[in-house]
């Protein structure tokens, strides 16, 4: 006795950590108990930090209040999984009743109407209390006397667990013991939920502002080319119209084929002062077309008689 227990290095041994929870009676708990492990593990945690609290300065039923009221949120916090929120199945609800992690008579009180907030199965034996009563927690607030408002149950602490409206307080235990954290879970994941919307949502807005940029900037750049080919055109047109203005082109190439293209071929070859009449707007007779002729002729046959 008294020596430390060693292994074959001469170390001291370490305990074994095992979960209590999973390993109850040696049976693996059912599919679905992963989503309520880690709030079933923090009351645990919870409960034994209480139970190993020192006691000083506290009545000797105050000080088991902690310990009543965990239990109390437990309990709750499964049966409103499974009957509320819908979150855990038939099988692992039973489970977890067989493996004392809920308390099933306090459950099968809350299912009679006036017992849907009871803390404890406690509060409502009369063989408890004098004069053969319930407790105090079991009268509403509505009719008890001022003095007894605010008052406590000395064994659990609660503050008024009667159903009803204005029959006591949400919660009844007045502190964190007394929070729903099945309510609390479902809230947590639905503003999880939520926001991961808003963030997919806002991830689409900005892909599809993107979009609608990249789109914007694809039709800029189109127009731009497609002004860039329009002045091409233009220019095209521009020399298309002087060749309808000039006329078609002949087959040799070599005549005008239009009276502009004619007009200025000839100011390009006598000048334009002899083209000034024409210019004037003074159109010729055929009198004068005429003469012009004849005197070309006569000129013509001058030319012949000097050679």
């Amino acid at each position: 006795q008294g020596q430390k227990i060693q292994n074959k290095e001469g170390q001291p041994k370490q305990p074994k950590t095992t979960h209590t929870m999973s390993k109850r009676k040696g049976r693996s708990p059912p599919a679905g108990y992963d989503y309520i492990a880690p709030i079933l593990t923090a009351l645990e945690n919870e409960l034994r930090d209480k139970v190993r609290e020192s006691n000083a300065g506290k009545r000797n039923t105050e000080s088991m209040w902690p310990v009543l009221q965990i239990q109390n949120q437990r309990t709750r916090y499964i049966y409103d999984m499974h009957y509320v929120h819908h979150k855990i199945d038939r099988k692992l609800y039973n489970w977890c009743l067989k493996n004392k992690l809920a308390d099933a008579n306090l459950i099968a009180k809350w299912k009679k109407p006036g017992y849907e907030r009871l803390c404890s199965t406690y509060v409502i034996n009369p063989s408890n209390y004098k004069f053969g009563t319930v407790s105090i927690c079991r009268v509403p607030h509505t009719k008890r006397r001022d003095d007894l408002k605010f008052a406590q149950d000395p064994t659990t602490g609660c503050l008024g667990c009667a159903s009803g409206k204005g029959a006591g307080p949400k919660n009844i235990f007045g502190n964190k013991y007394g929070q729903r954290l099945a309510a609390i879970q479902v809230a947590r994941e639905r503003k999880r939920e939520e926001q991961e919307m808003k963030k997919k949502l806002k991830h689409e807005q900005m892909m599809e502002e993107r979009r609608k940029a990249f789109l914007e900037q694809q039709q800029r750049e189109e127009e731009e080319r497609n002004n860039e080919n329009g002045n091409g055109d233009s220019e095209t047109d521009e020399s298309s119209d002087d060749d309808d203005d000039y006329g078609p082109t002949p087959a040799a190439g070599v005549w005008a084929g239009s009276e502009k293209l004619e007009k200025q071929s000839e100011a390009l070859t006598f000048g334009e002062e002899d083209l000034g009449d024409d210019e004037d707007g003074d159109e010729e007779t055929d009198d004068e077309e005429e003469n012009d002729t004849a005197e070309q002729n006569i000129s013509n046959k001058k030319m012949k008689h000097v050679e």
